[in-house]
């Protein structure tokens, strides 16, 4: 699902502790990879709109590079996606080292995000890459495990080797498409799925394997998510994390977004679960249709939002809620975290309780 550049938010999840902080939590399973409560954002246009569109952010009037802007306010996690041969877009292999490398510098942890084709990959497409066969899926599959193996090795040869892989954006019908399009073919899907969780093994040397994430969009669809993990998790393959897009004019209200995740924290009890694509835009929601959230809300509408959610989070009393990512705040001015002169929205601040002293 997109629009011109597609959609952002974020939030945050899990029980608090009664002095109001984020809690420390217990360690991933996942080969010595641990995660604590991740405060993220998919920034993936960030580098590409300072440094290639001019675009210079600012907080309080001040020009400040994004990265440190997010850092200040208690970003920890940087999403970033990777496409296979882009041709308009910047999110190729070298770009994504480039900026996972800017935020290591800055301590953030990285989660890199496969799409599978040269662009966009959501409900809606998951087209392909143009250089891979589309007809037999024994040399699809190889393709896939190459190019893990080879990206993840690139990766971790520039010192950036993610602490987080997501295997597919938005895979509710499949991926590379037509072989691994679903309904139809969850064969060929969990074929592919296991091709690249193989290529990560062999990519990443001797670091540990990253946590491993299946990521489905309608994050208010109790039902739908029920059928597919339980689809999935007939193959047996492992991962460890739970993913969830939750964008409120395409999947619903708050209530059904709190009724899945007590599904899943239920029906899943060996599965962490992450809200790794959040947004809220005022302008989505028809003419005569009234938004959930006021324009004159204290703080604005993001910013009511995005605490609305996190509320709504923190009622859920599990360690098992791993976190929230905003997607793209800071792609371009007026939008999101940014307003028409590129100076921070206050929906910036929503988590300075917890991560500052």
């Amino acid at each position: 699902m997109r629009d011109t550049i597609r959609r952002s938010i974020l939030s945050v999840g899990v029980f608090v502790l009664a002095t109001g902080g984020l809690p420390a939590q217990e360690p991933d399973s996942a080969l010595g990879v641990t995660l604590t409560y991740a405060v993220g954002a998919d920034l993936s246009f960030l580098r590409w709109a300072e440094r290639d569109r001019g675009i210079q952010f600012k907080e309080s009037g001040v020009v400040r590079p994004g990265l440190d802007i997010f850092r200040d306010h208690g970003y920890d996690w940087i999403r970033l996606r990777l496409f296979h041969t882009p041709t308009e877009l910047p999110n190729n292999l070298a770009y994504t080292i480039a900026l996972a490398q800017d935020a290591k510098a800055r301590g953030f942890k990285f989660l890199l995000d496969y799409h599978f084709a040269d662009g966009w990959a959501d409900p809606q497409q998951q087209p392909t890459p143009r250089a891979w066969d589309t007809t037999d899926i024994a040399v699809l599959a190889d393709s896939v495990f190459g190019y893990t193996r080879n990206t993840i090795r690139a990766f971790r040869e520039a010192g950036v080797m993610p602490w987080m892989v997501q295997i597919g954006n938005e895979v509710r019908n499949g991926m590379m498409w037509p072989l691994g399009r679903l309904p139809a073919h969850w064969d060929n899907f969990a074929r592919l799925f296991k091709a690249s969780l193989d290529g990560i093994d062999a990519g990443r040397g001797q670091a540990p394997r990253p946590l491993i994430m299946l990521h489905y969009d309608n994050g208010a669809d109790t039902d739908g998510t029920k059928a597919f993990f339980d689809r999935f998790n007939d193959y047996h393959i492992p991962y460890d994390i739970i993913g969830l897009s939750y964008y409120p004019w395409w999947h619903g209200n708050l209530l059904e977004l709190r009724d899945n995740f007590l599904s899943i924290l239920d029906n899943y009890p060996d599965k962490d679960v992450i809200l790794v694509e959040v947004g809220y835009r005022p302008r989505e929601y028809e003419a005569g249709e009234l938004p959930p959230f006021a324009e004159d809300a204290p703080g604005g509408p993001r910013k009511a939002f995005l605490e609305a959610v996190n509320e709504t989070l923190l009622g859920i009393s599990d360690r098992r809620i791993k976190g929230i990512f905003w997607w793209e705040p800071a792609s371009a001015c007026d939008r999101d975290y940014f307003d028409a002169d590129c100076n921070a929205r206050p929906v910036i601040t929503v988590f300075d309780k917890y991560r500052r002293r």
